[in-house]
C-alpha cells in the first residue's frame, strides 16, 4: 500500500482487496461466527469466562489465512478499529450475498 487512507470508504475496498484469497476469507467467517457464539454463550449463561476465547478464535484463524494463504500481513497491524468493523462488515456481506467467497464474483464491495 502506497497512500495513506484517510476515511472509511477508503478502507473497505483495500481491506477486501488483502483478502482476496477465499480459503482466507473462509477462515475469516468460521472464526467470526465463534467469535459471536462465543459472546451469545457468554450472554446466555451468565459467564465472561468464554470471552477468553473470543480473540484466539477471531485472531487465530484470521491470521492463519493471513500469514500461510492471502500471504500478507493483517490490516489490523495498522489499522485496528476499521480492520475490526470491517471484519464484520466483510462477514454480513457474504452471508447476505453482497460478495463471495470466490472473489472473481464480487459484484459490489460498497
Amino acid at each position: 500500500m502506497s497512500k495513506e487512507i484517510k476515511t472509511y470508504e477508503e478502507f473497505y475496498p483495500y481491506y477486501l482487496k488483502e483478502h482476496s484469497n477465499k480459503i482466507c476469507r473462509l477462515l475469516h467467517v468460521i472464526g467470526t461466527t465463534i467469535v459471536l457464539a462465543l459472546v451469545m454463550t457468554t450472554i446466555i449463561h451468565l459467564n465472561p469466562y468464554w470471552l477468553i476465547f473470543v480473540p484466539i478464535s477471531g485472531y487465530g484463524f484470521a491470521w492463519t489465512g493471513h500469514f500461510f494463504f492471502e500471504k500478507n500481513q493483517p490490516a489490523t497491524f495498522k489499522y485496528p478499529l476499521w480492520s475490526f468493523k470491517s471484519d464484520f462488515k466483510m462477514y454480513f456481506d457474504i452471508l447476505s450475498g453482497k460478495i463471495a467467497l470466490d472473489t472473481s464474483k464480487d459484484a459490489n464491495i460498497n
